[in-house]
């Protein structure tokens, strides 16, 4: 009889703990999420003036053309979406330093930047861990900001009060460098473009 009773006890106490853990605490934590912090719990999505998703400002975006600032390299290719917003795929190349094929590919780049004259930034040729790091430096940024100018036809005076607009700071003030968020700082110049074209 004692056995039968501890059985029942044990599978009162799983319920109550499945209870807790599987639907109590969840549910706790996505009304705390959605009423205190409703960007960051739906994934920092950005919106156009539509009210469509275009991306989060928390993963990069396989920008390629000249009329955007181009992110960190990435290590696995963008799943491609519409034009300038592609979504993004997580990953690193785990590649050694001592690897042929990671030092062909930092030259290549560093070749290129060569060619027009660029001294190379470090952001621009090598990948960040999880390849989707959201931002470039300050000096990356300055670096593209003449060829975007050129391909929107726009003065550079232009774009430099928007990187100013999207540079986020160090984590609590102390960790990491400020950098520019690459995807508000291009929807931002697509935004100005369609504010030129209906004045």
């Amino acid at each position: 009889m004692s056995i039968i009773r501890e059985i029942i006890k044990a599978v009162r106490i799983t319920l109550v703990m499945w209870l807790l853990t599987a639907i109590i605490y969840p549910l706790f934590v996505l009304l705390v999420g959605q009423s205190i912090f409703p960007v960051s719990a739906n994934g920092s999505m950005m919106l156009n003036v539509r009210d469509q998703p275009i991306g989060s400002s928390l993963i990069s975006q396989g920008f390629t053309s000249d009329r955007y600032f181009h992110g960190r390299p990435s290590a696995v290719k963008y799943s491609q979406g519409r034009k300038a917003q592609p979504t993004g795929i997580s990953g690193g190349s785990n590649l050694a330093p001592t690897n042929p094929a990671l030092k062909e590919r930092i030259l290549k780049q560093a070749e290129e930047f060569q060619n027009v004259n660029k001294q190379p930034v470090a952001d621009l040729i090598y990948t960040s861990g999880s390849g989707l790091d959201p931002h470039i430096s300050l000096k990356a940024a300055r670096q593209q900001i003449e060829r975007v100018a050129q391909a929107r036809g726009i003065r550079e005076d232009d774009i430099i009060p928007l990187i100013s607009k999207y540079i986020d700071g160090r984590f609590l003030g102390v960790f990491g460098e400020p950098g520019v968020n690459i995807l508000r700082l291009n929807y931002a110049l697509d935004l100005q473009d369609m504010n030129r074209q209906q004045n």
